[in-house]
């Protein structure tokens, strides 16, 4: 019984690192997802004052699970509004990169 207590212990310190490790790697990509999403929306909005909201935030295995050769990313769905318009947009970052890629959500 004390060998189960113990591996359940490891399960869940190590459920416990990855959470934390996602959200760090979350936080870490919002500002630069919320930049992008905001120059985008002032192009399609022809709009210089717009603000933004992140709508949500998803961390993204690659294929396969976290020991995949695939690329860790980051998406965010991001409200942007300005000059009486407002539009949303689906921002995907990948791990070892500074930069973003921002899309309407489809059907748009």
């Amino acid at each position: 019984m004390p060998k189960r207590i113990g591996l359940l212990a490891i399960a869940i310190a190590f459920l416990a690192a990855a959470c934390a490790s996602q959200s760090q790697f979350l936080a870490e990509k919002q500002p630069i997802a919320v930049q992008t999403a905001l120059r985008r929306g002032e192009f399609d909005l022809n709009c210089q004052t717009t603000t933004a909201e992140v709508l949500s935030a998803d961390y993204i295995q690659p294929p396969g699970g976290r020991y995949n050769s695939g690329i860790t990313r980051a998406a965010y769905t991001i409200g942007v509004m300005g000059c009486d318009k407002r539009d949303s947009y689906v921002v995907i970052c990948a791990d070892g990169t500074d930069t973003c890629f921002a899309a309407q959500p489809q059907g748009k």
